[in-house]
């Protein structure tokens, strides 16, 4: 049983063909001593008609709408039962009901509005290699939009409070939902924290995942997409709670030392350091004329990066090689061949020409540079300078 916890909390099971471990799930979460409510999400299987004598709440949805909108359905209801929080539990068995305690007393002991993650200790055998290296993934673009250093942001056992959930302006109702949920919500002013859980995962051959490679691959990768592009707008977020969200710290100017001394130590752990550089050569090679470095610092700024290994890695496009290089690759982009002629009129008469052709090339040349850049720095960082830097 679980331990007296006073908090109004309420186990949601968001289900959609786990008929065959959804008993079992349901079972354990009430062995536990939690409420439990099971969205079905338009099942086709007969997992429904298994729990229909078990003590629990239900809530079918006529149609498949995604995991997202389970959820936010979920949360409507447990609002309308009188609950403040929910705890998100898969309906596939990888998590253990029992340990849902965990997460609400990491919440209970914050004492305020927060998101709280049960990080997954993938430590089996069974982890598809495509689990880790997408929850990775998904850890690194999160950091970018949130400035937050996530363990886990893949993983469906959640505590959320209603409240502040609902109140939430999301877009994503599939498998992005988890992704976006975190991100909204830390621009919305919701603390995010973490505790670690188990995680149980069959052998492939058992496993039941609904995940489609392609398309929710795409759909995170336009998420991802957005929410970057949203995150360099300078402009205030939506917000639901009073908890100040991360934000890069202001530039001193009246201690322009101690401002420079924090600029060269902030964020260099070495994948920070490295995506620090990508970002500087790539700005580096577009043609952003007398303005590079007022971009890069405003980029890094809002993407929580060091400036100054940016900043730095850009004096590797300056003129003329880089530039020309450029041009090169966009011309012949443009006309199948280099541009050869050295005349007057084609570069000062055509110079809109040779813009357009910077651009295109630098499109090319600079993910290409940063990439050998960000390499280099990132094994410097480990091999030749491994000492510990606290990313701040």
């Amino acid at each position: 049983m679980r331990a007296r916890y006073e908090q109004p909390t309420i186990v949601v099971v968001p289900v959609y063909n786990h008929g065959a471990t959804l008993r079992e799930v349901v079972q354990w979460a009430r062995a536990a001593g939690w409420p439990v409510l099971v969205v079905d999400d338009g099942s086709t299987d007969d997992g429904w008609q298994r729990i229909a004598d078990l003590d629990c709440h239900k809530l079918r949805l006529p149609v498949n709408k995604g995991k997202g909108a389970a959820i936010m359905a979920g949360a409507t209801k447990a609002a309308e039962l009188g609950f403040a929080w929910i705890i998100t539990v898969d309906a596939d068995g990888q998590h253990d009901p029992a340990e849902a305690e965990l997460l609400a007393a990491k919440a209970a002991a914050l004492g305020r509005p927060a998101i709280v993650i049960g990080a997954r200790r993938m430590v089996q055998e069974t982890v598809p290699k495509a689990s880790l290296f997408g929850r990775s993934f998904s850890n690194f673009w999160v950091r970018l939009e949130t400035g937050r250093e996530l363990p886990d942001t893949q993983s469906g056992m959640r505590l959320y409070p209603v409240r502040e959930l609902l109140a939430l302006k999301l877009g994503s109702s599939r498998y992005d939902f988890e992704i976006e949920v975190l991100v909204r919500a830390s621009w919305a002013g919701v603390d995010i924290d973490s505790v670690d859980i188990s995680v149980h995962y069959p052998p492939s051959g058992e496993r039941v995942s609904h995940f489609s490679q392609w398309r929710d691959n795409l759909r995170l990768t336009v998420l991802h997409t957005r929410l970057l592009l949203r995150r360099l707008l300078p402009l205030s977020h939506h917000r639901v709670a009073g908890q100040s969200p991360p934000t890069a710290e202001k530039l001193a100017v009246r201690r322009p030392w101690q401002t420079l001394k924090r600029i060269c130590s902030e964020h260099t752990s070495p994948v920070w350091l490295a995506t620090a550089v990508w970002i500087g050569l790539f700005m580096g090679a577009l043609p952003l004329i007398a303005c590079h470095t007022v971009a890069i610092i405003y980029v890094t700024h809002r993407l929580h990066l060091n400036k100054l290994a940016a900043v730095a890695a850009s004096q590797f496009c300056m003129p003329p090689v880089v530039p020309v290089l450029c041009i090169q690759v966009g011309y012949f982009m443009r006309e199948g061949g280099l541009l050869l002629d050295l005349s007057w009129e084609k570069w000062l008469l055509e110079i809109h020409l040779r813009l357009w052709d910077w651009l295109l090339g630098s499109l090319v040349v600079g993910p290409v540079l940063g990439l050998i850049g960000a390499g280099l720095i990132y094994w410097a960082r480990t091999r030749m300078f491994p000492c510990r830097v606290t990313d701040n």
